[in-house]
């Protein structure tokens, strides 16, 4: 799924690349007696990301490099060793993780990971890869998709939005993780609107901000209680320019919309002067 330029035209796919996950909107709109929450939510993806590569070998394994590799597990807490062994619990090979996103920042790295894997293994184990990728996380099932999506449920339901245009982007994280159990336990209601039945076409990044202004991230606000350092995130994209800014997820990375590319890279290069931030420009689509 690899974006190997960032522009307006159609992306050119890399199997192995684990793109940032972006919830444009994040409507938490129930919760089952299992304790797991209802989601509705707009998914889309970045051009900037993990990557994984695997090379024959007589037994399987991982490792991760990159600027993110510290502290990231190569034993079975890490999603791609547990995609790997839930694919074909016999296979063998060496798995390489080239780690470029935070981790614990609310733009499904490790389920990115995971869909990852599992694109790279079909190919090179030849094996189709099976329904219930749930198994490995609510996120994989959407991070199986080439592009933006509506995600419903617990995440097993989702749809194309092939309306929504590309949208130039700043993501922003402050360099804190936050948990995601504790932003849901805070979440004061757990029972709130849905989205519209239908998303209209968004054409253009204006009228996806005008839209998407409408809707919310329900998890923002208990993501504040547990991270306020998010709220200055969010004051300095505003005063980047961004069009609509709003965190991603359960946090703590917020991402600001743009209309042009050029303003999201002017933006970024002014919010880089941060050295405890991680900044991106993106396109998300």
């Amino acid at each position: 799924m690899k974006v190997l330029t960032r522009c307006w035209t159609a992306p050119v796919i890399d199997p192995g690349f684990a793109p940032a996950k972006v919830n444009l909107s994040l409507h938490v709109t129930g919760q089952r007696s299992d304790g797991y929450h209802l989601l509705d939510s707009v998914v889309a993806f970045a051009d900037v990301g993990d990557h994984v590569r695997f090379d024959p070998a007589d037994t399987l394994g991982l490792s991760v490099e990159g600027p993110m590799a510290h502290g990231v597990p190569v034993d079975d807490r890490n999603s791609v060793l547990r995609a790997a062994r839930w694919l074909n619990a016999r296979g063998r090979g060496r798995l390489t993780l080239h780690k470029s996103l935070p981790a614990a920042a609310g733009i499904g790295g490790g389920s990115s990971d995971a869909a990852a894997a599992l694109r790279v293994l079909s190919g090179a184990w030849g094996r189709d890869i099976p329904p219930g990728v749930e198994a490995l996380g609510a996120d994989v099932p959407v991070c199986m998709a080439p592009s933006a999506q509506r995600m419903q449920g617990l995440g097993d339901r989702v749809s194309p939005l092939p309306g929504l245009c590309p949208l130039p982007a700043v993501l922003v994280n402050p360099g804190v993780g936050v948990s995601t159990p504790a932003v849901f336990a805070a979440l004061a209601t757990k029972t709130n609107a849905p989205m519209v039945d239908d998303i209209p076409a968004l054409p253009t990044p204006r009228a996806a901000m005008d839209w998407l202004g409408t809707c919310r991230n329900d998890l923002e606000a208990p993501a504040l209680q547990t991270a306020p350092v998010i709220a200055q995130v969010l004051d300095a994209l505003a005063a980047s320019g961004a069009g609509l800014v709003r965190m991603s997820g359960s946090g703590a990375t917020c991402f600001g919309l743009f209309d042009t590319v050029a303003a999201a890279d002017c933006a970024a290069a002014d919010l880089s002067h941060n050295p405890n931030w991680w900044v991106v420009p993106t396109v998300l689509s």
